[in-house]
């Protein structure tokens, strides 16, 4: 089992080469969805850095923890953590959306290693989560299933079904993170169809719930490290982030949800995160 020795120093290190990646691999492509990859670095480092059970060498490995990316969009972010990992070349990173490439513009599970489930059909992520988290339990399984949402996806129903069956099924072994960039493909998201009271409406629906910073390493080591703590029922963690993050131009831009950086862009950019 990998993972549990990243110190929060490196953790931030790794946030920082992660988001180079992906803005590389974008401006190749030429195409992709820039702010909602770059809101969740810092979630996908937690989870495969030092929270979820997985043994780089064996990605079929039966105990290993899951991990759905339901906001399939954002699979640079993902790509970029399994490059860095040795699932894939981290050249292969550079063929992004390219014909003939196996890193799609949404992750398939029939083509690349580590990917769980082929996803990015927004509102079906949580719908899968809890049939891997059946499975696991009637196989008498102690693995966990942890599904990441974007905050726009809550707006689909099958979303809040799949909440029920968490919820009615007493999936303890499931956690769902809501990206909570507040911006989705056309605008605020309050402006298109407003999700707020959110942790309000996954308490109504028989869910834990927890509020943390979306980028803040402490907090986000506290509440997903599962192991740490008993619970009886589903937990979703609403992880406040910036649409963007680490790029000054990019942060909090409706504009860049789904469109690469430029080449001046991307120097820009890169000197930011520095890498000039």
């Amino acid at each position: 089992m990998d993972n549990k020795d990243y110190k929060i120093e490196e953790l931030k290190e790794k946030a920082r080469e992660i988001r180079r990646d992906i803005l590389i691999m974008l401006n190749k492509a030429r195409s992709g969805h820039t702010g909602g990859s770059l809101s969740c670095v810092e979630i996908l480092v937690t989870l495969y850095y030092r929270v979820m059970k997985i043994d780089r060498k064996n990605p079929e490995w039966e105990d290993r923890d899951r991990f759905v990316l339901s906001k399939g969009h954002a699979a640079p972010t993902l790509y970029a953590i399994l490059a860095d990992m040795g699932y894939i070349s981290r050249e292969e990173l550079w063929t992004l959306r390219k014909v003939g490439s196996r890193l799609q513009g949404h992750p398939s599970s029939r083509l690349v290693p580590g990917v769980e489930i082929s996803t990015g059909s927004l509102g079906q992520g949580l719908s899968i989560a809890n049939g891997m988290a059946m499975a696991l339990r009637l196989d008498g399984k102690s693995s966990h299933v942890f599904c990441l949402l974007g905050d726009g996806e809550l707006q689909e129903g099958e979303i809040w079904e799949a909440a029920m069956t968490s919820s009615h099924y007493r999936l303890s072994n499931v956690t769902a993170i809501v990206d909570y960039n507040k911006i989705q493909l056309d605008d605020f998201v309050e402006k298109i169809m407003k999700v707020e009271p959110l942790g309000d409406k996954f308490r109504a629906f028989g869910w834990d719930v927890k509020e943390i910073d979306g980028h803040d390493f402490n907090a986000l080591l506290e509440t997903l490290s599962y192991e740490d703590y008993e619970r009886e029922r589903p937990l979703v963690v609403i992880a406040h982030t910036v649409k963007g993050k680490g790029v000054s131009f990019m942060e909090n831009k409706v504009e860049f949800h789904g469109r690469a950086p430029t080449d001046e862009e991307l120097k820009k950019a890169l000197e930011e995160l520095g890498y000039g």
